[in-house]
């Protein structure tokens, strides 16, 4: 599974820059971004009522394995990908939303102080939500398939819409992807005919 993530996520990076390995983009830097953003998604603002988007949470603990993936294949230590992620389905019963956010803030604060993903705090990220590894798969062949498709459509150039019909197009993703009942091998080719039905 991991090996699979990991080619998509190489055949994806290349499509962005064939050099990607040698340009020196600073996955970390996007890990704690992409920490930001998710708490939006799951909420933490005491002054105001928040609902948490929990498929927006979990595309964004997507995109985080997209860069830690990418971090990875780079430094060379994807070989500890698999057994940590492995551990990560061995979740305590009941976890609450402190327990997660502590896990987000983890991850983030690894991510700025080793300048690097590290792997420990984001098993700890998919304990705590929680989200299984084969959950984070499928929802990762889906986003690499959005990924594939903004790139086909101009998002390196500016020319791609991320609204379709007054929508993001991750809330595209995540209809287009329940709508699918094939197996996982026809994914990648299904969902992108689907994603470009709906696109604008």
């Amino acid at each position: 599974m991991v090996e699979t993530m990991a080619r998509m996520q190489d055949s994806h990076n290349a499509k962005v820059h064939p050099q990607w390995r040698d340009q020196g983009y600073e996955n970390y830097r996007a890990v704690w971004v992409e920490c930001a953003e998710l708490l939006d998604h799951f909420g933490w603002k005491w002054w105001k009522k928040q609902d948490a988007d929990l498929d927006q949470v979990k595309l964004e603990v997507v995109d985080i394995w997209h860069f830690g993936l990418s971090d990875m294949i780079r430094a060379g230590s994807l070989d500890q990908a698999a057994p940590a992620l492995l551990a990560a389905d061995d979740a305590e019963a009941a976890p609450d939303a402190a327990d997660f956010r502590a896990a987000v803030e983890w991850l983030a604060q690894e991510a700025l102080s080793c300048r690097a993903f590290v792997m420990a705090p984001f098993v700890r990220v998919l304990q705590t939500l929680p989200l299984s590894v084969d959950e984070l798969f499928r929802l990762y062949v889906g986003k690499n398939v959005l990924n594939d498709f903004r790139q086909a459509h101009g998002y390196k150039s500016g020319e791609y819409q991320k609204l379709w019909h007054g929508r993001e197009d991750n809330e595209h993703l995540i209809e287009a992807l329940e709508g699918l009942t094939c197996a996982v091998e026809q994914v990648p080719e299904l969902l992108f005919l689907a994603l470009e039905e709906r696109y604008p």
